[in-house]
């Protein structure tokens, strides 16, 4: 078994050794993926020394399984380069995720729908992972009509260069054009603007919850809006999700729902102020629902707030459990 991580430099990266370690995750040969710069450079992880290679160095070794966390632009081209020598690509950049001959996976909803002819794999949005797992359970038995998504999105899913200038504001320095991630300060601050612009006015994040979350569930009649927030926060991202129904509900049914879907933590005892908060989520696995009340303005309506680690759940951790989805059936 040879498993390639393909931008194991990065901010996910980094994360997705961790996961893979904390999972226990085994090959016989580990094949680190940097950039043309760094590679040759040397990487210390679980005690042993790897040296950094090249795509093409890794294509020729012909691995079994790819964790892509390079970027859109060298997932368009090395992907099929890696799937063409029999390889598993689990893609998480935005590349794939809407190409129509591609699964977009989150294994608890439809990881067991993977054939041995799935060489590349995308790995959804982070914001869409969290809620599409929370509503999936709720979508089956009484269907989703309508969502409006209101997102809190962690600084971090914007990648390294936005952690240094969240670090260098809140140090009261300057932060420089060419190392700034945002046209706004972040510290301190919240930024109606997760990626860029589109035609329609909404933006690139906003569209994702869109278009993600209809093909994950296999449904294109849901209706979904979203405005999507960049927040000074260090942990994960936090969603605010109205949900209209189409069919009736009670309150009841739909905490046992939320508390039976697999890996979903409920967390919503007000009494003692106990709900969930990215603080909570960091560093964890699990996608926690709190806040989950009825809303009275809309036929079937239902508020619920949903919070995960952004760089586990909502990237690392969702690619290494599609790995262990493919090692358990095709290896």
């Amino acid at each position: 078994m040879k498993i390639a991580i393909v931008g194991v430099t990065g901010l996910v990266g980094q994360v997705m050794q961790q996961v893979l370690t904390e999972r226990k995750i085994q090959a016989d040969e580990w094949i680190l993926v940097a950039s043309e710069r760094s590679a040759g450079k040397q990487l210390t992880w679980e005690g042993k020394e790897y040296t950094l290679i090249t795509n093409q160095e890794a294509v020729d070794a012909k691995p079994d399984i790819a964790i892509f966390s390079a970027g859109g632009s060298v997932s368009l081209e090395w992907a099929p380069k890696y799937a063409d020598v029999g390889c598993f690509v689990i893609d998480n950049s935005s590349a794939w995720r809407m190409d129509p001959s591609k699964k977009l996976v989150v294994p608890e909803i439809n990881g067991d729908k993977l054939t041995i002819d799935d060489k590349i794999i995308a790995n959804p949005n982070c914001s869409t992972i969290q809620m599409v797992l929370a509503l999936s359970g709720i979508h089956r038995k009484y269907g989703l009509n309508r969502l409006v998504i209101s997102t809190y999105q962690s600084y971090t899913g914007t990648g390294s260069l936005a952690v240094h200038q969240y670090n260098t504001e809140r140090a009261n320095q300057e932060v420089k054009g060419e190392d700034r991630a945002y046209p706004h300060p972040i510290f301190a601050n919240c930024i109606p603007h997760c990626d860029i612009f589109l035609d329609n006015d909404y933006t690139k994040e906003e569209m994702k919850l869109v278009n993600e979350t209809q093909k994950i569930l296999s449904d294109d009649s849901i209706k979904i809006t979203a405005t999507a927030v960049r927040v000074p926060v260090n942990g994960g991202h936090s969603e605010a999700v109205n949900v209209e129904l189409t069919k009736p509900y009670e309150m009841s049914d739909m905490r046992e729902l939320l508390a039976a879907t697999p890996g979903v933590v409920v967390m919503d005892d007000l009494a003692n102020n106990h709900y969930p908060t990215p603080l909570h989520a960091h560093h964890k696995d699990e996608v926690f629902v709190g806040r989950i009340r009825r809303d009275d303005t809309v036929k079937n309506g239902l508020n619920l707030w949903i919070v995960s680690d952004n760089l586990r759940k909502g990237a690392a951790t969702n690619a290494v459990q599609i790995v262990e989805k493919i090692i358990s059936r095709f290896f």
